[in-house]
């Protein structure tokens, strides 16, 4: 497959201009931080001892500290909402970027060149410079534990070593900045003059993180001051194949179709929390809004009992009428995604795999709405499911819009796909209501390319916004389909939904 230069530039080509630059300050700071410890004069007899190991590890700190400020600046969920929602950002391109993040692998490097300078201090142990070295003796490092278990830096830095855990975990993460922070107050590594003048510790450190990290925590105050208050829930509907919709109420709550919020249930897990795309908004007519999740893993699971209690026999014997009591549940949010773009474009194409249809049965609540105020002139719509039954999530959604675009003229603004890939014991939607979508059924899984080719030729020289949101597989076809050549001179700019 021919790749359009075109096409490659609008999908890639920010996001690899912020990955060069990304890549150039870094190769900066760290062959200027190698350069000061191997050629300046104040530590001249240090590398004399440590050799390359006292520049690998002090260039890579460096970058560490740099890469560990930076990586502050994505997580700050609220900031960038803001950001992407105002004036501020008018670049669609601009937006697009806010919704792409980096990871950053350089602990590693650093933590390997101290290991080295721990034999290093022991084989090199001078009794003429004591000031310098870190070993006690000669010969301690040749058990480098012996060192790294009995020093500040040691072991801060066998616990930064670990910082995929507190990633992923996320809850942990600020003892990761903490001990950041005092993993030089040590001072492995010394001035030879003047120490009584330049003390070790961690200046640098403090320098680079302090900004971020306030930042941050400053957000992170506000979110928790703007979830404080639990949520209304007004009603709970289950849905076929495991899927549950919540609809809720919360005063003074605004969001935009595409957005997603954090749910957290105490009586399931107060440290869990867990992101979900809003399928209804608030409008000025009504100001709920709602959720649709599937029962798949403990959390969700444990949330759909305490929901959907399972009915007590001893009651059912009354004729009395009891009111459902729900779980206290606390909603943080609304958060940005890429889905906010589909209304940016003149032609928009939304990709659903599954219950990867959350994000865009917003975008057709606002349509049905009756919202103005967008670009967009025609919306393709594609949902792939594996069960039949996993239509009706958004079955009645789906024929209000086709008869309320019927009524106003406008049949070609929406073109819906819907598509089945099970075909064991498959069975038609005879519902007379649902009759629109039968129509537009189709068995099996989509033939990308012929579809693409028809959207190409039906929008000649057009930029077309993809949206997906679904399994990867779905995801990598339609994203080097977005960057293939096409004879109709459309250009495919490729969206990928993701939490952040």
């Amino acid at each position: 497959m021919v790749v359009s230069v075109r096409s490659w530039v609008a999908n890639e080509g920010g996001k690899h201009l912020v990955l060069m630059l990304w890549l150039g300050a870094n190769t900066w700071l760290f062959l200027k931080t190698f350069l000061l410890y191997s050629t300046g004069q104040q530590y001249h007899y240090l590398y004399k001892m440590l050799g390359l190991g006292l520049c690998i590890s002090r260039a890579s700190a460096s970058v560490l500290n740099l890469n560990c400020s930076l990586v502050l600046l994505p997580m700050c969920r609220s900031l960038l909402t803001f950001v992407r929602g105002t004036h501020m950002v008018s670049s669609r391109e601009t937006r697009r970027l806010l919704d792409k993040s980096k990871t950053f692998h350089v602990a590693f490097v650093h933590v390997s060149a101290h290991l080295a300078n721990v034999v290093n201090f022991s084989v090199s142990y001078s009794e003429d410079f004591p000031a310098l070295n870190l070993a006690r003796y000669r010969g301690e490092g040749e058990d480098p534990k012996l060192i790294i278990l009995t020093t500040i830096p040691g072991v801060t830095g066998v616990l930064l070593s670990n910082y995929e855990i507190f990633w992923y975990t996320h809850n942990l993460f600020i003892v990761f900045y903490i001990i950041l922070m005092v993993h030089m107050v040590g001072g492995a590594l010394k001035y030879q003059t003047n120490l009584e003048g330049h003390p070790p510790g961690c200046l640098g450190t403090w320098l680079w993180v302090s900004g971020p990290l306030c930042l941050y925590c400053a957000e992170r105050f506000y979110r928790y001051i703007r979830s404080s208050d639990p949520v209304t829930i007004v009603t709970v509907i289950r849905h076929p194949c495991d899927v549950i919709e919540l609809r809720m109420l919360k005063k003074h709550f605004k969001a935009r179709p595409g957005q997603y919020i954090v749910l957290n249930c105490p009586g399931v897990s107060s440290f869990e929390n867990h992101p979900f795309t809003l399928t209804t908004c608030p409008t000025e007519n009504k100001e709920t809004f709602g959720v649709h999740l599937r029962v798949v893993g403990d959390w969700t699971e444990r949330f759909t009992q305490l929901l959907l209690p399972e009915p007590r026999i001893d009651l059912e014997i009354l004729p009395m009428v009891q009111q459902r009591r729900y779980p206290k549940l606390y909603v943080d949010g609304p958060f940005g995604s890429p889905s906010e773009e589909v209304f940016n474009y003149d032609v928009s194409v939304c990709v659903a795999g599954g219950i990867g249809v959350t994000p865009f049965a917003c975008v057709l609540h606002a349509l049905l709405d009756g919202w103005t105020g967008f670009r967009l002139q025609r919306l393709y719509f594609v949902w792939v499911c594996r069960e039949l039954k996993s239509f009706y999530w958004f079955a009645e959604l789906l024929c209000a819009l086709h008869h309320k675009l019927w009524q106003e003229n406008r049949p070609d603004y929406f073109n819906l796909k819907l598509y089945v890939s099970q075909t064991d014991n498959l069975q038609s939607m005879s519902e007379e209501k649902y009759r629109p979508l039968t129509s537009r059924l189709l068995v099996g899984r989509p033939r990308w390319n012929l579809l693409f080719d028809e959207i190409g030729k039906t929008n000649k020289h057009k930029r077309v916004g993809v949206f997906c949101c679904g399994p990867k597989g779905i995801s990598k076809t339609l994203h080097r389909l977005c960057n293939s050549a096409r004879s109709s001179g459309t250009t495919f700019e490729f969206n990928k939904e993701s939490f952040s």
